[in-house]
């Protein structure tokens, strides 16, 4: 299959999901769940939006700088405000197409910086890396300090018409269906490709190896402690962000810090399983805020009211980044010469 067609058909896919899991999350609301959200829109704390913008913004600076860390081993320094507005153009490209982003960040600084986009890259993949270790370790403290959650929010998800009329499913079962699948689509990729279990054991050592060097490379950047500081404020700011997202509602504002783990964890989900996060990202957060005895209505306001947040920061910093962006580059070209 041709590649562009294949990439075509992923994008209309997961673009799918999000339209269908945003259909999903308010095709049952009855009247009553429609009133609550309404109550709870109109009486929302908007102003509490100020500082989560705010650390929104300041945790995508914060990325900008820890990609300079990793690209200046490679000989090149550039400017923060390049490295910014290609963050933020890379985001806005993601909320069109998945991993375009990350193609046209590496050719946006490239262009203005002059460093090689193949290098770029490289760093690209690295953070990548960094990310999702730093995510596994967000799961391993919300587990750890809340054991049954995640058995608890996968029966909210696959019960959530509890009554005498309707079987429910347990959560192991749905392990076994998750597990089931995944063992169906290697084995399929097996077929296909017609490798055997010595290739998957290879394949799996080949990515653990992209791992381990990935993480081993923060050994030998000179600002190692610097990047590792920077990695955990940007991943305790997006945690910020859902606790201060809790005070808007006066149905939430009781919620405290494990709960805010809980919504990381969920919300980095919903924002990996379709463009942008349209239509996962609430939909998980309303059943995560179920599990905690929140109404249905007022969990998916709550839900909506921070992926639109998220949103807003991505969208008019991403529109500002490709109009500034030659501007800030001509007056830096005219002031050095």
């Amino acid at each position: 299959m041709n590649k562009r067609i294949r990439s075509i058909l992923q994008y209309s896919f997961f673009l799918g999901l999000g339209i269908f899991l945003v259909w999903w999350s308010v095709k049952d609301l009855t009247a009553n769940d429609k009133s609550q959200i309404k109550i709870a829109l109109e009486t929302a704390r908007y102003w509490l939006l100020i500082p989560v913008f705010g650390m929104l913004f300041l945790s995508h600076l914060i990325r900008a700088i820890r990609w300079k860390l990793l690209i200046e081993p490679l000989g090149y320094k550039p400017s923060t405000t390049n490295t910014l507005f290609a963050v933020f153009i890379g985001y806005l490209a993601n909320q069109a197409v998945p991993r375009l982003g990350e193609v046209l960040k590496c050719t946006v600084l490239s262009r203005y910086e002059k460093v090689p986009a193949d290098k770029l890259i490289g760093t690209i993949i690295l953070e990548r890396v960094i990310d999702a270790m730093t995510l596994l370790l967000v799961f391993g403290i919300t587990l750890a300090i809340q054991p049954d959650i995640y058995a608890q929010l996968i029966d909210t998800i696959f019960n959530s018409k509890k009554d005498d009329t309707h079987e429910t499913i347990s959560s192991s079962l749905v392990l076994i269906i998750i597990a089931a699948i995944i063992i169906s689509i290697l084995a399929i990729w097996m077929i296909k490709n017609k490798k055997n279990f010595s290739d998957l054991l290879l394949l799996f050592k080949k990515i653990g190896r992209s791992v381990w060097q990935g993480l081993s490379t923060i050994q030998h950047l000179k600002k190692r402690w610097s990047f590792i500081f920077l990695t955990f404020s940007m991943w305790a700011l997006y945690l910020g962000g859902g606790y201060i997202g809790f005070m808007a509602l006066k149905e939430t504002q009781h919620y405290g810090i494990n709960e805010a783990f809980t919504v990381l964890s969920a919300g980095s989900i919903g924002m990996i399983a379709t463009p942008g996060g349209i239509g996962a990202y609430a939909y998980l957060l309303q059943k995560t805020m179920q599990v905690y005895g929140l109404e249905k209505g007022i969990a998916l306001a709550f839900g909506w009211i921070l992926w639109l947040a998220q949103t807003a920061v991505i969208l008019i910093g991403g529109l500002i980044s490709f109009v500034a962006i030659p501007y800030y580059n001509k007056r830096k070209l005219r002031e050095e010469n």
